[in-house]
């Protein structure tokens, strides 16, 4: 395990209210207060504060003073949507949190792609205005609030049930494509973990022991599912990245689901889960 100092914080705003962030609640409402900043009206979850509010302008009036923020935002229109989002948000803050959390993607990772392991040490070099906008978005989110930023790869499990779908359907795709995931309860691991870590690192890449051609992966739920493989679309260069987890493992030791395995196997074992 990662050598660290832990901490709780007393006051926690989650900026965005999607899954990832009704998940985290319960665990650090277990400790302090919690709210949830959110464009509609949905009730949040239980014991959480809601609090109403499109960051795309600047907020009318102001937030609470909390220790620690979540920011879980889509990407918006136009590369400087994070950025100008964030920005409200810290004009409309008392005081910069002392810890916040910027989730963003490996898709900030584009181009050919590489089959050497990429890890937080590499420096993206984006290209379409998806990645540029995720890249911005963790510049703002360091510059601003002097942030830790996640990446997690592509986000798997109840509820995230995507590629199921399309192994049911036979859909065809790009069986040597590199691909990583993680599972949204390791995910949700991290940045609980993150929350409470004062001296974290400052980038951590979010994927799960087994970096896999998507057709291996496609493969492994077909025969789970009793279904045909799906066919090959096929690619003289079928692209993708594979990312280096040595990190996320050295934080949370081993994770609760390793590789797509354990985690689809789940899934596809009690289907009110996916």
């Amino acid at each position: 395990m990662y050598g660290l100092s832990v901490t709780t914080p007393s006051r926690t705003l989650l900026v965005g209210s999607g899954k990832i962030a009704a998940r985290l609640a319960p665990l650090i409402l277990e400790h302090g207060e919690v709210f949830a900043l959110r464009r509609s009206d949905a009730e949040p979850p239980a014991g959480v504060t809601g609090i109403r509010a499109d960051l795309a302008a600047p907020l009318a009036s102001r937030l609470p003073a909390v220790d620690a923020m979540v920011v879980t935002l889509p990407p918006g229109e136009g590369v400087s949507a994070y950025r100008t989002a964030l920005t409200h948000l810290a004009e409309a803050l008392p005081a910069i949190p002392a810890r916040t959390v910027f989730v963003s993607s490996t898709g900030v990772f584009d181009g050919p792609g590489a089959a050497r392991p990429i890890t937080e040490q590499d420096d993206p070099e984006p290209t379409s205005a998806r990645s540029r906008g995720l890249r911005d978005g963790e510049r703002a989110a360091v510059e601003i609030f002097d942030a830790v930023v996640v990446r997690p790869a592509g986000i798997y499990g109840p509820g995230r049930d995507f590629l199921l779908r399309k192994v049911r359907e036979g859909a065809a795709v790009e069986h040597a494509r590199r691909t990583n995931r993680i599972h949204e309860t390791d995910l949700v691991r991290t940045l609980e973990l993150l929350l409470r870590t004062p001296a974290s690192p400052r980038l951590v890449h979010v994927v799960d022991e087994s970096p896999a051609p998507l057709g291996e992966v496609v493969g492994f739920i077909a025969r789970e599912l009793g279904v045909d493989v799906p066919p090959d679309i096929g690619s003289a260069d079928p692209g993708g990245f594979v990312y280096d987890g040595s990190l996320l493992r050295s934080l949370l030791g081993t994770l609760a689901y390793p590789t797509y395995r354990e985690g689809y196997a789940e899934m596809i074992a009690d289907p009110t889960a996916s």
